[in-house]
């Protein structure tokens, strides 16, 4: 019965999150931020899931000194080449129940390449990627080289394979909120 509650709100999870994620087609890129809820409603755990997408702008001062700054992508957004966004993904148990084992797959969207190392997350959730379309998850993807010699090297996979980042939440206590944020930038 935990398995199918786990695997259900997973599947819940997913679904939800996908629509949000669509949104982003490509150049020019249109946001429209939004939340929904993924339900189980056998047991009536319920996550309230909410993206946001911000663009890093770099201004700099009367000095020549540069510094970097989010600002959030409201409405109609437009994005050019080389632009940096950062996604804030949250999820709110709306419940008066624990929620363990809560999955959250989010793709990378088309136009863009995750920036490496730039998950972060909390509840000691543990982030790992897919570079095959989201069909198998990994810490740390690899990919195989061969070498001018012919020989075959297992090397890092570079940040342009990544399609999908997965959470893997251990618990998410009663009314409260997991949050994890992650960086692409526009091909």
């Amino acid at each position: 019965m935990k398995g199918i509650f786990i695997a259900s709100l997973g599947a819940f999870a997913l679904v939800t999150i996908v629509p949000f994620v669509s949104q982003i087609p490509g150049i020019p890129i249109v946001w429209q931020p939004g939340s929904a809820v993924a339900q189980n409603v056998k047991t009536q755990g319920q996550i309230q899931l909410h993206l946001d997408a911000e663009k890093q702008v770099v201004m700099k001062d009367q000095q020549g000194k540069q510094s970097k700054k989010w600002q959030p992508l409201k409405g109609q957004a437009v994005v050019q080449p080389g632009d940096v966004l950062r996604y804030t993904l949250s999820g709110e148990n709306k419940s008066d129940r624990l929620i363990k084992n809560l999955t959250l797959n989010q793709p990378i969207p088309k136009g863009m390449v995750y920036v490496l190392r730039s998950a972060n997350v909390t509840n000691n959730a543990k982030v790992t990627y897919s570079i095959d379309g989201g069909r198998s998850f990994v810490e740390n993807p690899t990919i195989k080289v061969t070498l001018p010699n012919g020989k075959v090297e297992t090397k890092p996979a570079p940040a342009s394979a990544y399609t999908h980042i997965r959470l893997l939440v251990p618990t998410v206590a009663a009314k409260t909120t997991v949050k994890a944020t992650y960086q692409t930038q526009v091909r």
